[in-house]
């Protein structure tokens, strides 16, 4: 897909991507996992379709098959959806959370960073043809929504799914004014992302509880994973501020300030899902959900009063 001029071999490339990753996902057995393998098929094969049906209007009408030669006023729209749908952008980002969550630790990683490589190749390759509005508007939505759904998971894949949701709309926003910072956003949110899944695999950790007692297994893992969270938040002495840094820099030379503080401020969201998770994965003593702990501390009234004979 990466390499290919034409669409027919694009398309055909994304297919191969979606057959491959398909077993992956269900490889579990379980009625979750093959959930998630159906809803992946279908919403990658509508996309798929919904792509090759932009290309051959964009064909008819200016009798162009080369990816970059995209004309078509219809076919633009229809790429842009394709795309979105392939990605998981917001408002086609249903998907994305359920079969993260119906997936084991490594596919969900798969999933979160190299399978989104060849559509955003497309993306770049198209950008300077597709409405930049459009984009936009699709970019604060994925940002905000990323941010606002995320708040009340317990799950971390779902809350790494909305996490990949908020970062996809980094990226997009930027991509019509300067794609070369789309391209830096995707690596280092892949590589911060492939640290954390790793992180996780390794002591197995699924949900928020579980999270709070990982230190005991490796507690070094466990700084580096508080680490690459906040990394990925974008706090400013680590990697993963500096692409948001360039973003807002680039949308305040496009004039386009207003939606540069929507972003920043809508990004304060992650951060405190992020901070949650970072504050569970380096807690030391896991929060009870007993009452034995708190028996110590409650005094039983003692009786002062003497016995009368």
């Amino acid at each position: 897909t990466i390499t290919s001029n034409h669409w027919v071999t694009a398309w055909a490339g994304l297919e191969i991507n979606t057959l491959a990753i398909i077993p992956l996902i269900s490889k579990s057995h379980h009625p979750r996992a093959i959930e998630a393998a159906t809803k992946y098929f279908l919403t990658q094969a509508t996309a798929s379709a919904l792509m090759l049906f932009s290309s051959m209007t964009n064909a008819w009408s200016s009798g162009q098959w080369d990816i970059t030669q995209l004309t078509n006023p219809p076919s633009c729209l229809l790429l842009t959806a394709a795309i979105a749908i392939k990605l998981g952008l917001t408002p086609f980002h249903f998907w994305f959370p359920e079969v993260l969550q119906g997936s084991s630790l490594t596919t969900a990683l798969l999933l979160s960073t190299a399978m989104k490589f060849p559509p955003t190749t497309i993306l770049l390759l198209t950008s300077h043809s597709l409405n930049p509005t459009l984009l936009s508007t699709m970019a604060i939505m994925s940002i905000a929504l990323g941010g606002w759904m995320g708040l009340n998971q317990t799950q971390t894949r779902k809350i790494l799914a909305f996490s990949s949701i908020s970062h996809l709309g980094w990226m997009t926003i930027i991509i019509t004014y300067n794609p070369k910072l789309t391209l830096l956003t995707f690596y280092l949110y892949s590589l911060m992302t492939t640290s954390i899944f790793l992180s996780m695999n390794s002591t197995n950790t699924l949900k928020l509880s579980t999270l709070m007692t990982s230190w005991t297994k490796a507690p070094m893992l466990n700084t580096t994973l508080m680490l690459t969270l906040l990394s990925l938040a974008g706090l400013p002495p680590l990697t993963g501020f500096l692409p948001k840094w360039l973003i807002i820099q680039e949308l305040t030379k496009q004039e386009m300030t207003t939606t540069a503080t929507i972003i920043s401020m809508l990004s304060l969201l992650g951060l405190f899902f992020y901070l949650r998770l970072t504050y569970c994965s380096t807690i030391t003593l896991p929060p009870n959900s007993s009452n034995k702990m708190k028996q110590w501390s409650i005094k039983k009234p003692v009786n002062t009063l003497t016995p009368t004979l």
